[in-house]
């Protein structure tokens, strides 16, 4: 709901649809953007996802 209403008011839909594509993508994927950066920022640490 709070995507339409920004997507209303500022016509940012492009990156509303983006992220809903990595959203819905990233179970049958198993990439997700966040924990790539977070595992390269942190790179002594186990990883987080790693793909499984």
């Amino acid at each position: 709901m709070g995507s339409i209403l920004l997507t209303i008011q500022f016509g940012f839909s492009w990156i509303y649809a983006e992220l809903a594509v990595i959203q819905i993508a990233s179970p049958i994927t198993k990439f997700c953007p966040v924990y790539t950066i977070l595992n390269k920022l942190m790179p002594d640490t186990d990883p987080m996802q790693n793909g499984k």
